[in-house]
């Protein structure tokens, strides 16, 4: 029988400013265009997640709804939600907050609590993709096998 995967959607406002200290200021300019200005921007996200799962025979649900809400609270959203994300979110300490690695991040900790915070249910998470712009859409997918 096939599984059947649940995306939820969660909104969110950040700011960041694309600068890579490794890189000179002209180079930083020619990469990252207007991303690179001094004060930042900020971007109103769309974070969904997507979890795959048999579902539960009595309640017909992959997943309770509220549980995978407050997950993603706990573990993403509290921490990124009106912040700067140069900052204030610990790996961008290291890395450029490009959303791509805004992606990565929220992948890694998501997956890094997902079994402690799912254990003993069928269901795994199955892939996180964030919208910056109408046009600008990063995803990462997990393992199936994991």
């Amino acid at each position: 029988m096939p599984r059947v995967t649940l995306t939820r959607r969660y909104r969110f406002s950040a700011s960041h400013r694309l600068h890579a200290p490794s890189l000179g200021a002209e180079r930083n300019l020619e990469v990252y265009g207007k991303c690179n200005n001094p004060y930042g921007h900020g971007h109103d996200y769309v974070l969904e997640v997507s979890v795959a799962g048999e579902p539960h025979a009595e309640t017909g649900r992959v997943l309770p709804l509220p549980d995978l809400d407050e997950f993603v609270e706990r573990v993403i959203l509290k921490e990124v939600r009106y912040r700067d994300l140069n900052t204030e979110v610990a790996e961008f300490a290291t890395l450029v907050p490009t959303t791509e690695n805004l992606a990565k991040v929220a992948g890694a900790r998501l997956a890094a609590e997902w079994s402690a915070a799912f254990a003993g249910q069928p269901v795994r998470l199955e892939k996180v993709r964030i919208h910056e712009t109408k046009r600008n859409i990063f995803e990462v997918r997990f393992n199936p096998t994991k």
